[in-house]
C-alpha cells in the first residue's frame, strides 16, 4: 500500500517596504482617481501613522483613507 503526499504551497508573507515619499506617490497613482495626488500634509500624516515600514496594502489603504478624513484631524500644529 502506497500513500501519496500532497504538497500544499506556502502562503507568502506580504513584503514590507519603506513608507517613503516616492512610495506614497506611487500608491496615490494606483489608488486615487486619475490625476489626483497627495499634498505634503497628507503624506506626512500617512508616514506618522504607519511608521518606517508597511506592506503595500497598508500604504494603499492609508492613502485612500487619508483623502476621506477631515482636514483638522490630519494637520498638526508643527507643520
Amino acid at each position: 500500500m502506497t500513500t501519496s503526499t500532497v504538497k500544499i504551497p506556502r502562503m507568502k508573507q506580504p513584503r514590507k517596504v519603506m513608507v517613503s515619499l516616492s512610495n506614497l506617490k506611487r500608491s496615490a497613482a494606483r489608488v486615487l482617481p486619475s490625476g489626483q495626488t497627495l499634498v505634503s500634509t497628507e503624506m506626512f500624516y500617512v508616514q506618522r501613522t504607519l511608521g518606517g515600514s508597511a506592506t503595500e496594502q497598508q500604504i494603499d489603504d492609508s492613502v485612500a483613507a487619508v483623502r476621506k478624513m477631515p482636514w483638522a484631524s490630519i494637520v498638526t500644529g508643527d507643520e
